[in-house]
């Protein structure tokens, strides 16, 4: 089980991992050991999210998410595989951590009249500066 917050939990069935060989450095032991680690979530249809963490999280995952609603982490940062595997489930849990807190609502806010006065007033004191750099009459 993955405990994410007081209210969501995710069930280890909910949860897919497969295991392949890794690529990079690991000399013989690389040839031999699967340790790189893909993890699956089907996030779309589990009961552990609401809607509304589900739309987030489909937004944050990219193109991590699939077109069937799966959520796919893989690692392959170490050579243990039992590592990997903490690691892909630590990046899940803080993926659906991030989904979980809504984003703040922006409020708009109007310039200052001082800021805009600033903002003339240097256009102004730039245009003057350009002005200058014309050609000079020889009168």
């Amino acid at each position: 089980m993955l405990y994410i917050t007081d209210a969501i939990t995710i069930q280890d069935w909910e949860l897919t991992e497969s295991f392949m060989r890794a690529s990079g450095p690991g000399g013989q032991n690389v040839n031999k050991v699967s340790s790189a680690v893909e993890l699956r979530f089907e996030a779309a249809s589990s009961p552990s999210l609401p809607l509304p963490v589900k739309n987030r999280l489909r937004r944050l995952a990219g193109r991590r998410w699939t077109n069937d609603g799966a959520l796919v982490l893989q690692c392959d940062e170490t050579r243990s595989q039992a590592r990997n595997r903490e690691l892909v489930r630590e990046r899940l849990k803080e993926l659906i951590e991030k989904a979980v807190t809504p984003p703040k609502r922006r409020i708009a806010t109007r310039p200052t009249l001082g800021s805009k006065k600033r903002r003339l007033k240097a256009k102004k004191v730039r245009g003057e500066v350009k002005a200058l750099r014309g050609k000079v009459d020889p009168d």
